[in-house]
């Protein structure tokens, strides 16, 4: 028996159309096998479109305002990308699960101040202070862990609860005073290591940039290559089929918010030689600049899909837009709404991408 032709109900009418009904509205069986193959394509490979946007971003810039091409400008976007990156690969980690964690920028500071504190104003060497904070951010991000994955609470109400528990921590543990530059230098230099550069080619390359780079590669290899990084994609994919294939979810999400709580305390420390000094206020937009670059750079808020290496680019590609736009003269409030733009496309472009499983 053949197939029923395709119907379509409006109005509950039934309109009959076929195939060439179908190719006089311009959609052929072809075009959609076209199309399908695509949103397939993209969907396997989803850094796809955020390289392509950053590659076309950087070339109209570029010509737009020349002097965006120059290698000091391009490195300088580096410098500005870095935190926010970082934080990102962070985020990364814990959007694949399908959560969100809105507290990010609040942990780094306080992982910064642990820092600070022990290493300029408590005399404990610079190293064990480094450490200290890392653990410190690993600690706040396995708290987050065990209200989600044990006491079962939705990780946006979880982290939008911690979100203001770390903000009043770290006024408190701060006074809401910041720690010097000039103290640091002096009893502390090391904190301020990730902030120094080397000159090639004319651009102006910091350690915290290549800091970035590499974890990038550490985790992109952690997330393709390792069980513990399937398990994570297979969590956020289809919990259900997760746990019937073995998987421990509540100890898989644990993990994941602790490892980006310590990811979050590297950043802290980076975070420190970008900007100097420690601020119980500073870095209090990184939360959804991180979001804005996971998701731009091709990672599903429904967990399941993405990879690291698309949150750095898309990272990188709201720095391209918003020093592109300042040398080319575009007010503030226009570079705000061209990155809130983009931030729909992604999210139009990920439901689109969504219905090729379907």
């Amino acid at each position: 028996m053949s197939d029923p032709e395709p119907t379509k109900t409006i109005s509950g009418y039934e309109a009959k159309l076929n195939k060439a009904d179908l190719k006089v509205v311009g959609f052929s069986s072809d075009d959609q096998s076209i199309l399908r193959s695509l949103r397939s394509l993209l969907r396997e490979h989803p850094t796809i479109i955020p390289a392509l946007i950053l590659f076309i971003s950087v070339m109209v810039f570029g010509t737009i305002a020349p002097r965006f091409m120059t290698p000091y400008a391009l490195s300088t976007v580096l410098q500005q990308v870095t935190v926010v990156g970082l934080v990102a690969l962070a985020q990364t980690l814990i959007i694949l699960t399908a959560g969100i964690d809105l507290s990010v920028g609040a942990a780094l500071v306080i992982a910064s101040l642990v820092m600070g504190k022990l290493a300029v104003f408590a005399g404990v060497p610079t190293i064990f202070a480094v450490s200290a904070g890392i653990f410190a951010g690993g600690m706040m991000g396995a708290f987050n862990g065990f209200l989600v994955a044990v006491v079962r609470l939705p990780p946006f109400i979880v982290t939008l609860g911690t979100l203001q528990i770390f903000t009043a921590l770290k006024l408190w543990y701060s006074g809401s005073e910041s720690i010097r530059n000039l103290d640091i230098e002096q009893t502390a230099p090391f904190l301020l290591w990730f902030g120094k550069a080397f000159s090639a080619f004319g651009a102006r390359v910091t350690y915290g940039g290549i800091s970035l780079f590499l974890m990038a590669l550490v985790f992109w290899y952690i997330l393709s290559k390792t069980a513990w990084g399937r398990h994570v994609h297979a969590l956020g994919d289809d919990p259900d089929a997760a746990l019937l294939s073995g998987i421990n979810p509540a100890k898989t999400i644990i993990s994941v918010y602790t490892v980006s709580g310590l990811i979050l305390g590297f950043a802290a420390w980076v975070a420190v030689g970008r900007v100097g000094t420690i601020s119980p206020i500073a870095f209090e937009k990184v939360n959804l600049e991180s979001i804005t670059a996971v998701v731009i750079g091709g990672t599903s808020l429904f967990g399941g899909r993405g990879s690291i290496i698309g949150s750095v680019l898309g990272a990188f590609i709201v720095g391209v837009f918003m020093t592109g736009l300042t040398l080319a003269g575009v007010d503030d409030y226009w570079q705000l709404f061209a990155v809130g733009a983009l931030v729909l496309v992604a999210v139009a472009l990920d439901q689109w991408l969504r219905r090729a499983s379907q």
